[in-house]
């Protein structure tokens, strides 16, 4: 093996360039050359690429995003597009390649690795809904930065008396609202993956009334319900003081956490090493503390179960 491409696919999510660095870093360190492709998939198909060099990635572990940039690329779900990048990774000397992203980019790798092209997965997603690995790269920043947020909220919320129901990513993963809303302190958190009754939202906001509560925060998954849904009926049902906050993008921005640099340096690293050792059709994980590795097509087959245990204790501990 002698040259190996990179790739960041799908949502961008922190962690990704310090998982480029850790690549590109190691792959020269054992004599390798790596070639950079920028826009995912798509410049895959269309031949964007340069050559990494220690420079290339000098300063960028602590930046958000992805400095290879990112796209969708419809076109590669069919057959044509996979044998234009088929010609492109043949036409660069290509021994095998690299993808970093979540399960859309997987597939993306498992067509490729159908193809006889040796690939590995990298997983970062601030959704954190892959099976086979404890976390993704980006779940840890995008927690925070939503617990930062509610914090803030939570400041006028007390002031004003008011209940802010603030909704997250999460078009059908609920890990990012979970995690956020047991760190922050939410009254209620309403996901896709449990079944939920606004009535039982509503009971609990009115015993906190009771107790002489001041503020309520109710955290929504984006693929649970609507906010301005839930805040009309809380509204309807209670007629207390309540307000929406859709944080958005902002969730998936900023500086990665020291977590996820780690996490996605560890990765980063033991990808070219899967490489260099002849294995390749697999996914990296990080399960009980170390770094693993399971088949593409495994992965891509099963389907991470929601905690339920912890959703159960975020509803005991805000009671």
């Amino acid at each position: 093996m002698r040259r190996i491409g990179v790739l960041t696919s799908g949502g961008d999510a922190p962690g990704m360039n310090a998982a480029i660095r850790a690549i590109v870093r190691k792959a020269i360190y054992h004599g390798l050359e790596v070639l950079g492709f920028r826009r995912g998939f798509q410049g895959l198909m269309s031949g964007e690429y340069t050559l990494m060099r220690l420079g290339s990635v000098a300063d960028i572990i602590h930046r958000g995003g992805t400095i290879l940039l990112t796209a969708r690329a419809p076109e590669f779900e069919k057959e044509s597009g996979q044998q234009k990048a088929l010609q492109v990774i043949a036409n660069c000397g290509l021994d095998a390649l690299l993808v970093i992203g979540g399960d859309g980019s997987f597939r993306g790798a498992a067509a490729l690795e159908k193809l006889g092209v040796p690939t590995i997965g990298v997983p970062a997603t601030i959704d954190n809904d892959i099976a086979f690995t404890d976390y993704t790269i980006g779940f840890n920043t995008a927690v925070n930065n939503v617990t930062d947020a509610i914090n803030k909220v939570r400041d006028t919320a007390t002031s004003h008396e008011r209940v802010y129901v603030i909704e997250v990513m999460g078009r059908t993963s609920g890990y990012i609202a979970l995690a956020a809303g047991l760190a922050g302190g939410a009254e209620s958190i309403l996901v896709p993956e449990i079944p939920f009754d606004l009535s039982a939202v509503v009971e609990r906001l009115q015993r906190g009334v009771k107790r002489g509560k001041l503020h309520s925060i109710i955290l929504v998954a984006e693929g649970a319900a609507s906010a301005f849904s839930v805040a009309e009926i809380i509204k309807e049902k209670t007629k207390m003081d309540v307000r929406v906050t859709i944080l958005g993008h902002v969730q998936r921005g900023g500086t990665p956490t020291a977590f996820d640099r780690i996490l996605a340096s560890r990765l980063g690293a033991e990808a070219v090493d899967l490489l260099r050792s002849g294995r390749h059709g697999r996914m990296l994980g990080f399960v009980d503390g170390k770094i693993c590795s399971t088949p593409l097509e495994k992965a891509l087959s099963a389907k991470r179960k929601f905690p339920a245990d912890i959703y159960q204790l975020a509803a005991i501990l805000a009671i």
